[in-house]
């Protein structure tokens, strides 16, 4: 009988800043390109391609915006979303009560 493995989930990289500059390709929070967005997306892409992606986005990066995603993708991986997606959720909550 052949054991079945199952990998665990890589976090995406995506840290709700979702903006393209137009001369690069590069997303201003994540730094993929939109070619790299759909990859992520394709349920068939290995876990392997995804950490070296995040590897090298990070190597594109430099500054605060390598700081700001460093932070950012931290925080996500740690509570299950961006930063940004936490403070509108808990913003709404407060308006709620």
């Amino acid at each position: 009988m052949r054991s079945i493995m199952t990998e665990s989930k890589v976090t995406s990289p995506c840290i709700s800043i979702c903006k393209t500059d137009s001369i690069t390709g590069y997303c201003y929070g994540c730094s993929r390109t939109n070619e790299e967005k759909q990859v992520w997306k394709d349920e068939n892409t290995l876990n392997q391609w995804k950490l070296d992606n995040i590897e090298s986005l990070q190597k594109r990066m430099q500054g605060w915006q390598l700081e700001t995603f460093t932070k950012s993708y931290e925080f996500k991986k740690e509570k299950g979303m961006s930063p940004i997606k936490f403070n509108i959720k808990k913003q709404e909550s407060e308006i709620a009560k």
